[in-house]
């Protein structure tokens, strides 16, 4: 092992796979030393940006119980399909390797307890590698609710509303895997997005939890529509019964008494979104095009009728300290910087041997929502219960890693031991 280094494993070199891998190696104390892939020329791309970026050759394989052999990883990072995260997450810990995967929802509540047995029963972590908890207005948004300024969270909204017709059809031809998803499936295929950052809003797993969830969703046609479009009448899915609705919209009731209602939404033309909505005693805070609009009681003029106000100063204003010190150094990586910062934040908790920010309860928590929203839609919408995968230990859980990557508060006495 190099000195200073913490050895890694990647695990799946599709698109994703390769624009983290790159950024992975730029993550302080991180050395890749081996990459899999079931198909050969992805995983050559991978040795190919290892040796470009460090100038070593990483041991290279199709089969990543290979990697799981070796005594040299204290961790895997797992970029396959989503339908393969869980088992091959699992496989690692029972290895004795930490496991980080990338976002994506189960398949069954059997994988998710999985995870959670793999990891109570080796001590290994299992991180989720949910960006969003780290994008620039989640982070300020967090404190200032933490701060009191929206007063008491009552309603929560988010989505993953992104137009991915191209991706989706073209699923075949590119060796990507959210095509047969979408053929097979019917339900909210992609929730944590927006739910990771919601549920450490309000608590989930640490004093909160999720009781139920109910969703419907429309019909099935903008694939198609894009199909005979883009591929012509005679292309062979052109006419496909795709299983995925075109809206799914899903309804989450918690033990403290918040609704959180969540959109998937991939199938039609629309520009991106992830629909945050913040409700509360005091205040609203509403996502649109140029980052959000905001109400609070202590803003706003008294005696008038509320208006919207510009989220942008505000968001200068109450920035979250590990922004402000990521502005200062420099921000750079995929979807506004926020992919480095979760990717930072797996490797020190390995590095450092603590317990991640994003744990293995909050991992299958998040990811059960898929499965269970197929159970609900399948049946018109009636409500299922959300399991505890703490087994009640959320009433009274054990303490929390703190420092500067922490998303179950806001550890601003860690920014200021950094800075003295």
């Amino acid at each position: 092992m190099a000195e200073g280094k913490t050895n890694f494993a990647i695990v799946g070199l599709g698109g994703r796979g390769r624009g983290l891998l790159d950024e992975f190696l730029d993550v302080p104390g991180v050395r890749v030393v081996a990459v899999c892939d079931k198909y050969e020329d992805r995983a050559m791309e991978g040795v190919r940006i290892v040796e470009e970026k460090t100038g070593e050759t990483p041991f290279m394989t199709l089969d990543y119980k290979e990697i799981l052999r070796r005594d040299d990883i204290a961790a895997v990072m797992i970029f396959t399909t989503w339908i393969t995260h869980a088992r091959i997450a699992v496989d690692a810990m029972r290895a004795g390797k930490h496991a980080a995967i990338e976002v994506g929802g189960a398949a069954s509540i059997e994988e998710c307890w999985q995870m959670v047995r793999a990891s109570e029963e080796t001590g290994k972590y299992c991180m989720l590698l949910e960006n969003c908890c780290y994008d620039h207005n989640e982070m300020t948004l967090y404190r200032m609710v933490k701060q009191g300024m929206f007063g008491e969270i009552v309603h929560l909204e988010g989505g993953y509303r992104h137009d991915l017709r191209d991706e989706i059809c073209l699923g075949r031809e590119n060796r990507h895997g959210r095509l047969f998803n979408f053929m097979h499936r019917n339900g909210e295929l992609y929730p944590t997005h927006q739910l990771g950052p919601i549920c450490k809003l309000i608590d989930i797993n640490r004093g909160n939890r999720m009781l139920t969830l109910s969703s419907i969703t429309s019909k099935s046609r903008g694939l198609n529509v894009w199909l005979h479009d883009n591929k012509g009448d005679d292309y062979d899915l052109a006419d496909y019964p795709f299983c995925e609705g075109d809206v799914t919209t899903t309804m989450i009731k918690c033990a403290n008494g918040e609704t959180i209602t969540l959109h998937h939404d991939c199938n039609l033309p629309r520009p991106y979104s992830r629909d945050y909505v913040i409700e509360g005693t005091r205040g609203i805070f509403k996502e649109n095009s140029h980052g959000g609009e905001i109400y609070l009681d202590s803003l706003g003029e008294k005696g008038h009728e509320p208006q919207w106000q510009d989220f942008a100063p505000l968001r200068e204003k109450y920035e979250h300290p590990l922004w402000k010190r990521y502005r200062q150094e420099g921000v750079h990586g995929g979807h506004g910087g926020m992919d480095f910062l979760v990717l930072s934040a797996f490797a020190e908790s390995v590095i450092e041997g603590h317990e991640p920010p994003i744990d293995v309860y909050d991992t299958a928590a998040w990811m059960a929502v898929t499965c269970l929203s197929e159970q609900s839609a399948a049946m018109g919408g009636l409500p299922v219960p959300i399991p505890d995968f703490t087994n009640g230990m959320w009433i009274d859980r054990a303490p929390y890693h703190r420092g500067i990557f922490c998303v179950n508060e806001v550890c601003e006495d860690c920014f200021e031991e950094e800075n003295a």
